[in-house]
């Protein structure tokens, strides 16, 4: 499912300006000894070291050894992995400095790299590519492969090598798949029904509603104390209102990009729509509707206002998470704007991710390490690696082992949100999860299909693009460009968003903020877009 988005804590292209970053260390190796491995069989006679880095949650055991996945994976294969784990706020920031300072371990799970680092760090020497390793040592990830073909076109770099091992989550496809839509509205039924107030369907039938959640008192506590809307506003994503945006037009999404029906690239923060719906949100603001902590706050902060049911309105993938699921709050169907217009603009997003495991050139046990990165690949082990586990004496479990069917069935939450129970549990990947693996391998998580289920009954009817933006491999040219623009443009166009919302203007601003973008480098990302657009779907 979704995955925790984090900020780049230090970025990768400064700090791999410390020399020597890709063989400081070669000469150490990260085994505990100078093995060299042919035809490798697991479970192995005698039991080797290799040093992997890794990021986990908070909620999750400091030693991922100590997790029941990692321990049935040793002793399957006799491999026993050393690992330096971060916890998730912090891993960018020690990954990049260990890649500069030619500290390198033998790989890198759940990296978390995008496709500007990989190529820098393999035009530095510091990452090997792999794409050998997958024919000659890694059955299952070419199982895969050859089932969907179309993921190793996405995993190969404009050079032709592949420098990384991805994750991979088919949850429904097209329009239908689950990463359509990030930001679900969801809202209040019960402040509804105390109220007497009809579900919202135009953005003014909404402000009424949230003016009569702010004055009305539908918690019935005597007190001014109900937040009508919140969202988490210090970046786009799946807590932003960026829902909001498609009832003006274009609408909006995380990376501030649609593409027409007629293979158009466009620039979401440049359209009249979203002028329309600053205004809009400006309107909601002035009239005390949007919580004001909602450009600030993180998600700890958010997640507690959620829980005690103080939102009227608010924003992430799925309730379960922050209010619990329950009937308390259901999901707001689009809104027509002022001129009619509904419109639920669909995020660039799939469930692929590039960049998630590398092997580095200071490992002396590639083959090795191959292989071992290949059990991650078995069909019930990626359900593992994704979800959790079943069998855990010490916690909760999120399935149960069927053994006679050879399937792992889902176990329910019991009010545990999903989220957390998976922190705790999984282990992030590389793996795979192909939509045919549903009901022979596993069965599909309650949350996930609930969330289809609603992805097909209220957004898609609304969805007016046929298509995304798809996971275009750049160059390292390119991407050099792209980064250098996104980097100052997308925080300009967040700071000028938070801002007008706030405080108006944005009639006044708009052709200054537009000249701005251009000078920040519009034109040329659009272009460079265009063109990687139009070369992979030739």
């Amino acid at each position: 499912m979704k995955n925790v988005k984090r900020v780049l804590a230090v970025s990768l292209a400064s700090v791999l300006l410390v020399s020597g970053c890709s063989n400081a260390s070669k000469s150490e190796t990260a085994s505990s000894k100078e093995y060299k491995l042919k035809n490798v069989s697991f479970p192995l006679k005698e039991k080797v070291t290799l040093n992997f880095m890794t990021q986990s949650s908070p909620l999750a055991p400091a030693d991922p050894n100590k997790k029941i996945i990692y321990k049935r994976l040793e002793k399957q294969s006799g491999v026993h992995i050393k690992w330096k784990n971060y916890t998730s706020d912090a891993f960018i920031e020690k990954r990049n400095l260990a890649m500069a300072s030619g500290d390198l371990p033998d790989a890198i799970l759940d990296a978390g790299f995008n496709d500007h680092d990989l190529l820098k760090l393999a035009k530095d020497g510091a990452i090997i590519p792999v794409e050998d390793l997958i024919e000659k040592y890694m059955p299952n990830l070419q199982k895969v492969l050859e089932a969907a073909p179309e993921y190793k076109a996405m995993m190969t770099a404009p050079d032709g090598h592949i420098y990384s091992f991805p994750w991979i989550e088919e949850l429904g496809s097209g329009k239908e798949s689950i990463h359509s839509v990030d930001d679900f509205p969801w809202i209040n039924v019960e402040w509804l029904n105390k109220l007497s107030l009809k579900m919202p369907t135009t953005t003014e039938e909404l402000k009424q509603v949230l003016i009569a959640f702010k004055t009305k008192d539908p918690n019935g506590n005597g007190k001014a104390d109900e937040i009508p809307m919140s969202f988490i506003g210090k970046q786009a994503g799946g807590e932003d209102l960026a829902f909001l945006f498609g009832s003006f037009g274009l609408g909006e999404n995380w990376d501030h990009t649609v593409v027409s029906n007629d293979g158009k690239v466009t620039f979401t923060a440049s359209d009249e729509g979203y002028k329309e719906g600053i205004k809009f949100l400006n309107g909601l603001y002035k009239e005390g509707l949007i919580d004001v902590e909602a450009f600030e706050q993180d998600w700890n902060t958010y997640l507690s206002k959620g829980k005690d049911n103080r939102y009227g309105l608010y924003f992430t993938w799925d309730k379960g998470n922050i209010t619990g699921m329950n009937d308390k709050y259901d999901l707001m169907k689009p809104l027509a704007g002022p001129d009619g217009h509904v419109n639920v603009a669909r995020t660039n997003g799939m469930g692929f991710d590039r960049g998630r495991m590398v092997i580095t050139s200071a490992d002396k046990n590639i083959e090795l390490t191959a292989k071992w990165i290949d059990q991650l690949y078995e069909p019930k082990q990626s359900v593992q690696d994704n979800w959790g586990t079943y069998g855990d004496k010490t916690q909760q479990n999120i399935f149960e082992l069927d053994e006679a069917a050879g399937m792992l069935k889902h176990l329910p939450l019991e009010g545990t949100a999903p989220v957390e129970l998976r922190q705790k549990t999984n282990i992030g990947g590389p793996l795979a999860i192909l939509d045919e693996y549903y009901g022979k391998v596993t069965t599909k998580p309650d949350d996930a299909a609930w969330r289809l289920g609603l992805m097909k009954d209220v957004m898609v009817p609304h969805m007016t693009a046929e298509n995304i933006y798809p996971r275009v491999f750049f160059s390292l040219e390119d991407s050099d460009k792209l980064t250098t623009i996104e980097t100052d443009m997308f925080a300009y166009v967040m700071r000028k968003r938070a801002e007008w919302i706030q405080n108006g203007k944005v009639e006044k601003e708009w052709d200054g903020y537009l000249k701005e973008l251009d000078r920040l480098g519009l034109q040329e990302w659009l272009k460079i877009k265009q063109v990687g657009y139009d070369r992979n779907t030739k």
